[in-house]
């Protein structure tokens, strides 16, 4: 004997009604978290190539110079195992801090890695490379903070935030 079942009318295709439990409205990935001011991104990262023995941090501030982002780091490492330890430990680091993970490109050679953290953009060189391709010279090679009116270059201190008194 066949059981006589009861069809089901077809799927409607399109959009969900609004009352639906599912129809939520998506958020944006960085909308779930706090961003750092850049300053504090950029200090973060500074930091983490500073204990992972990066050779000659440069920061370039990119501001009026174009819209992708407001800082690029550019540093150079020993080797290829020693430049993806860098981004893979500046990766985590970003990611701790409660931003979405960065984007990495270049990690199969490590040759050059190029990290996007968004508002700043962060290059990893062998020192071959990094001479041949010679970004300081293209953006520039110091960045000066607004508020202190200083410039920065590898090895100096970056601006510490001001505290409010």
């Amino acid at each position: 004997m066949v059981k006589a079942t009861k069809k089901r009318p077809p799927k409607a295709t399109g959009a969900k009604p609004a009352t639906s439990r599912r129809a939520k409205p998506r958020r944006d990935r960085r909308s779930r978290t706090t961003q750092p001011d850049v300053a504090g991104l950029l200090r973060l990262i500074t930091s983490s190539l500073d204990d992972d023995q990066a050779d000659e941090v440069v920061a370039i501030d990119l501001a009026g110079k174009t819209t992708l982002a407001d800082f690029m780091v550019i540093c150079s490492g020993r080797n290829p195992r020693h430049i993806g330890a860098m981004a893979e430990h500046l990766k985590e680091k970003i990611k701790d801090a409660g931003l979405p993970p960065p984007r990495l490109e270049g990690m199969a050679k490590a040759e050059w890695v190029l990290i996007d953290g968004g508002d700043v953009i962060v290059h990893l060189f062998r020192p071959e490379a990094r001479s041949l391709y010679n970004l300081e010279k293209m953006w520039g090679g110091t960045w000066s903070d607004p508020d202190s009116g200083g410039e920065y270059r590898s090895g100096e201190d970056l601006p510490q935030e001001k505290s409010e008194t």
